[in-house]
């Protein structure tokens, strides 16, 4: 019955649920009008204070994903609170179906993912982004750090990165900013790319596999 403005999948859904804000800024009051069964949340997107108020009032079901492992087990736990086993089970298995068919890559490609500018901010070890990274074929070149790091383009000289993932989202990276990050990093390929399917961890993962199956083609040749 409701959704943030950032939901806009399916189409039909965004054009015709009620918004309830963005993530980090829910409108509470517009959501107890609401008067849900159910508050799906999740821990890396929402604000604490503002669960914890609506948990008061209505059931909260609160999410982590950090890798693919936890996305299925997300779905089979919403199936379960919605008595929709039997799609939930259904979806996972299509979603297996398509990671099986991702190729695997022993030689992965000494990579940077950036999802903010001006500070450049980075995935860490311990992000969705960094196992969807290994699964495609690409080296996380920042995988000793943690959570969403901020570091600089020296720190990108060093790090040995031969490609830089400009993620779509949260950032809008744009084909301009390709040539700004390849002027600072001779020798080093930057490209675009569809940040959901890096970072959406829900039915969107539908669509990853066949896409990253093409993106390391193209990356690969690019440094070949």
């Amino acid at each position: 019955i409701g959704i943030t403005k950032f939901c806009v999948h399916p189409k039909e859904w965004s054009e015709n649920k009620i918004r309830i804000g963005g993530t980090k800024a829910l409108h509470i009051e517009k959501i107890k009008e609401l008067k849900p069964d159910l508050i799906i949340a999740n821990k890396e997107e929402n604000v604490k204070d503002q669960i914890e108020e609506l948990a008061l009032n209505f059931p909260v079901w609160l999410t982590e994903v950090c890798n693919l492992q936890d996305a299925t087990q997300m779905i089979e736990d919403i199936g379960h609170l919605t008595q929709k086993q039997k799609e939930a089970a259904q979806v996972i298995s299509q979603i297996q179906h398509s990671f099986d068919g991702l190729k695997y890559h022993e030689e992965k490609i000494p990579s940077a993912y950036l999802i903010w500018k001006k500070p450049y901010m980075t995935a860490g070890s311990d992000t969705f982004i960094h196992d969807m990274m290994h699964k495609a074929g690409f080296e996380n070149v920042f995988a000793s750090k943690k959570r969403y790091p901020e570091i600089t383009i020296e720190d990108l000289k060093n790090s040995g990165c031969k490609i830089v993932l400009l993620s779509s989202e949260p950032y809008p990276f744009k084909e301009k900013h390709i040539q700004e990050i390849e002027c600072e990093l001779p020798g080093v390929k930057a490209i675009v790319v569809d940040g959901e399917m890096f970072s959406w961890y829900g039915s969107r993962l539908l669509s990853a596999p066949p896409y990253f199956n093409k993106l390391y083609g193209q990356c690969r040749q690019s440094v070949s």
